[in-house]
C-alpha cells in the first residue's frame, strides 16, 4: 500500500506543478525520483539505466516526426498557406455558417500535419472577424477551434499523421490506416457532438440577445507566466505568439489550390507509402541485428510519414516563392520549435517507466488489466484516457500507457481475437479525452490566445474535446468488440 501512495504522491506532484505552468523537463525526474524514494528504489540507479533509457528511445524513434511536423507548419504558415485555407472556407461557406467554417478549416489544417498550435493561431484572427460580422459570442470560438483541431483529426481519422496516431504503430505493428473504418465513424460522432453542442449554445446566445461582445473576460484570466510556460513547452514563446496573431493588415497568401495541395500530398503519400511502396521493397535487411532485428511491418507506418512529410515540405518551398527569402529562419524555427515537444514527452515516458519497476505498479497492472476480463479494449481505453488526463497530455499519457502496458494488451488481444488495427485505434482514440482537462497546455495556449478565461471557455472546450471524444471511444469500442476491426 505504501508503493501505491508513493505512486499516487508523485502523480499528484506531477499535475498540480505541471499546471501551474512548471516545465514537465524538471517535473518528470524530479517526480521519478520521488515515486522511486517513496517506494524503496534506488534512486540514481532508476535515473540513468530507466528514466534516460526510456528518454532516449522515445526520442529516437519518434524525432523525426517530431522535427518534420514542426517544419511543415512554420513553413505552411511562413508561406500563408494556412491562413489562405482557413480563408477559403471561410469564403466558401460565408457568415452564416461561421462555426461550420472554422471547425471544417482547422480540421483540414490538422488532418494535413499542420501542429494544432500553428492551426490556432493562423485561425484565430479569421474565426474572430468572422464571428464579430456573425455577431456570435467570442467565448464560442475556443470551442470551435478546438472541434476541429484537438479532437477527429488528431485521433480517429484514418491516416491523419499526428503524433497521436504515430505512437501505437511500433507497438502493434500497424499504420497510420489503422481500421480506417471504425476510425471514420469515431471522427463522425465526435464532430456531431461538438457541432450539435456548438450550435445550441449559438442558438442560447441568439434567444438571450447575446452578440459578440468586447468585454473583458470576467474573473482572473489566464496568468502571464502560466501562458508563457505552456507556449514555450510546445516550441513558441509570447513574442512569437504576439507575432503570428497580427495586429492588423493581412499578407499576401498563396491560392486556395497551392495552399491546400502540400496537406493533400501529406495524406496521399501516407496511404501510398504505407500500403503499397514500402511493402513491395526489399527489406530482408532489417533482420540483421545491425538494423534492430525487426521487419518492415514495424517500421513502414513511421516510414510512410516521414516520407510523406519530407516531400509535402519540399513542395511547399517550391510552390511558394515567398518563403525562399527567409528559408533559412523558417526550417531553424521548425527545428527548434521540434526539441521541446519532444523531449517533454520523452520526459513522461521516462516517468513512465520508472513507475512500471515499482513493485507497487504489479498491483495497479493487475488492476488494470482485470477491469474488463474478456475484452481488454475496456481496460486500454480507460488506462490510455486516464494517463492522458493525469499528464495533461495525449502524447504523454498514451506513451506512459504504452510503454508500460502495450506488450501485454497486445497479447491480451491476440488471446481474445481482437485485431491489432483495432488495438491501435482505441488506442488513438482513447488519448482525446480526459487530456483536455483544465490543465492541459493547448487548452492554456487556445485561451490565451482569445485572451478569454477558463471560466468564460472552457466550459464549450470540455463538451467538444472531452464529452465528445470519450462517447466516441465507447462507440468505437462497442462497434469494434461486436464487429472486429473494420
Amino acid at each position: 500500500m505504501t508503493g501505491v501512495l508513493g505512486i499516487a504522491v508523485a502523480l499528484a506532484v506531477l499535475i498540480y506543478l505541471a499546471y501551474r505552468g512548471v516545465s514537465v523537463l524538471l517535473l518528470a525526474p524530479v517526480c521519478a525520483a520521488l515515486a522511486a524514494v517513496l517506494s524503496g528504489v534506488p534512486v540514481l540507479g532508476a535515473y540513468t539505466q530507466i528514466f534516460m533509457v526510456a528518454l532516449g528511445g522515445f526520442a529516437a524513434q519518434y524525432f523525426p516526426l517530431f522535427l518534420l511536423g514542426a517544419v511543415f507548419g512554420k513553413l505552411m504558415d511562413a508561406s500563408g498557406s494556412a491562413r489562405a485555407i482557413a480563408h477559403g472556407i471561410v469564403g466558401a461557406l460565408g457568415s452564416d455558417r461561421a462555426i461550420l467554417a472554422i471547425v471544417l478549416a482547422c480540421a483540414i489544417l490538422t488532418y494535413g500535419g499542420v501542429s494544432l498550435f500553428v492551426v490556432a493561431f493562423a485561425v484565430y484572427p479569421i474565426a474572430a472577424a468572422l464571428f464579430r460580422e456573425a455577431d456570435i459570442p467570442k467565448r464560442l470560438i475556443p470551442g470551435t477551434i478546438a472541434l476541429g483541431a484537438f479532437t477527429f483529426t488528431m485521433t480517429a481519422l484514418p491516416g491523419t499523421p499526428a503524433i497521436q496516431n504515430a505512437i501505437p504503430m511500433p507497438y502493434f505493428d500497424t499504420t497510420p490506416f489503422a481500421a480506417p473504418g471504425l476510425g471514420t465513424i469515431g471522427g463522425l460522432v465526435m464532430f456531431a457532438v461538438g457541432i450539435a453542442w456548438l450550435q445550441q449554445r449559438l442558438r442560447v446566445a441568439r434567444r438571450g440577445g447575446q452578440g459578440y461582445g468586447e468585454e473583458e473576460p470576467p474573473g482572473e484570466a489566464v496568468p502571464r507566466r502560466k501562458i508563457r510556460a505552456h507556449a514555450q513547452g510546445e516550441g513558441y514563446d509570447v513574442v512569437e505568439i504576439a507575432r503570428m496573431v497580427p495586429a492588423g493588415g493581412e499578407p499576401v497568401l498563396p491560392g486556395f489550390a497551392v495552399a491546400l495541395a502540400p496537406v493533400v500530398l501529406v495524406v496521399a503519400l501516407n496511404y501510398l507509402f504505407a500500403a503499397i511502396v514500402f511493402p513491395a521493397l526489399d527489406t530482408g535487411y532489417l533482420a540483421l541485428p545491425a538494423f534492430g532485428a525487426t521487419t518492415v511491418a514495424s517500421v513502414k507506418g513511421i516510414w510512410a510519414i516521414i516520407g510523406a512529410l519530407t516531400l509535402s515540405c519540399l513542395l511547399i518551398v517550391a510552390l511558394n516563392p515567398s518563403v525562399w527569402g527567409n528559408l533559412r529562419r523558417t526550417l531553424d524555427d521548425g527545428a527548434n520549435a521540434a526539441v521541446a515537444p519532444i523531449f517533454n514527452t520523452a520526459s513522461l515516458v521516462g516517468f513512465g517507466a520508472v513507475v512500471a519497476i515499482l513493485p507497487a505498479f504489479a498491483d495497479i497492472r493487475d488492476a488494470v488489466l482485470g477491469m474488463a476480463p474478456g475484452n481488454p479494449l475496456i481496460s486500454l481505453s480507460v488506462a490510455v484516457n486516464v494517463l492522458a488526463g493525469i499528464t495533461g497530455s495525449a502524447s504523454g499519457g498514451m506513451s506512459i500507457a504504452l510503454q508500460t502496458l502495450g506488450a501485454s494488451y497486445l497479447e491480451m488481444g491476440r488471446a481474445t481475437g481482437i485485431a491489432p488495427e483495432l488495438m491501435h485505434r482505441v488506442t488513438a482514440i482513447a488519448t482525446g479525452g480526459l487530456d483536455a482537462l483544465p490543465h492541459n497546455g493547448a487548452v492554456i495556449t487556445l485561451l490565451s490566445i482569445c485572451q478569454l478565461s477558463h471560466r468564460q471557455a472552457y466550459a464549450d472546450i470540455f463538451m467538444v474535446a472531452v464529452v465528445g471524444p470519450i462517447l466516441a471511444l465507447a462507440v468505437v469500442v462497442l462497434l469494434g468488440t461486436v464487429l472486429g476491426s473494420f
